[in-house]
């Protein structure tokens, strides 16, 4: 019962989330008009670009809502995420020792998996749902390799009345690292997936929500708060699904013995 809710508000935040990546698209580039402004932050500033890949964000994150549109959906969005981080971003920084790179080139990347292992085992083919577990598993151990590598940095991101800074920053980087092995070798997904989902929910709430709630008008603090609670609700809606597709392991098992 605990996973069936875990899931459903996981879907729910994943898809609102991505509906809100979408709209603060197409807002920023109507306001922009012509002139460089920051977006999302894997998409380069070319309004001719930016105004189809909001709306097929809009779309995609509204068609996640429903259960008829739900795997084209998720097909479709993790096609475009995918194609955001390694055709869009990676050009534009080569870089890949620069924490731009662990981000902006991972967070799409990471996204893109998430929608699709979403679907499950069977909702994909075999090589597709291998291959984005995978790519998930990349982008979390590097996204924990970097709270070593700009430790300090991360370290002042922690609000000051939370105490042990380092120590949080370092905890978070061995989490990251621990849940990428979990999924690359398919030890305790579930419980990867609650435990980074729950990161993700905690810096939403502690280091993400306050600029925004204090009416700041940085584009960019949107895009974070979207991005982070699309990579909670991502993880958290896979939850139910790794816990079933254990269960359908042990009961075939049960069946061949």
């Amino acid at each position: 019962m605990v996973d069936c809710t875990l899931e459903r508000l996981g879907r729910l935040l994943f898809s609102l989330a991505i509906i809100g990546i979408g709209v603060e698209t197409l807002i920023c580039s109507y306001l922009s008009g012509h002139k460089v402004v920051p977006v999302i932050p894997w998409l380069p500033d070319i309004p001719s670009l930016t105004y189809p890949v909001g709306a097929m964000l809009i779309l995609c994150g509204a068609g996640l809502l429903f259960q008829r549109t739900r795997v084209v959906s998720s097909i479709t969005l993790g096609v475009l995420m995918v194609l955001c981080g390694f055709a869009f971003d990676v050009p534009r920084r080569p870089d890949l020792m620069s924490a731009e790179w662990r981000t902006n080139v991972l967070e799409p990347i990471a996204i893109g998996s998430l929608a699709w292992l979403a679907l499950g085992s069977g909702g994909i083919p075999g090589w597709l749902h291998t291959a984005s577990r995978y790519l998930l598993a990349f982008a979390l151990v590097v996204f924990g390799i970097t709270h070593f590598q700009f430790l300090t940095f991360i370290a002042g991101m922690v609000p000051g009345w939370i105490s042990w800074h380092r120590f949080w920053t370092v905890f978070f980087g061995v989490a990251f690292i621990s849940a990428g092995v979990g999924f690359a070798t398919g030890f305790l997904q579930r419980w990867a997936a609650l435990g980074v989902g729950l990161m993700f929910a905690l810096w939403t709430v502690t280091i993400h929500l306050p600029p925004v709630v204090r009416v700041t008008q940085d584009p960019d603090k949107w895009s974070d708060v979207f991005i982070v609670v699309a990579l909670w609700g991502g993880f958290w809606a896979l939850v139910s699904d790794l816990r079933d597709r254990k269960h359908l392991s042990l009961r075939a098992d049960s069946n061949r013995a």
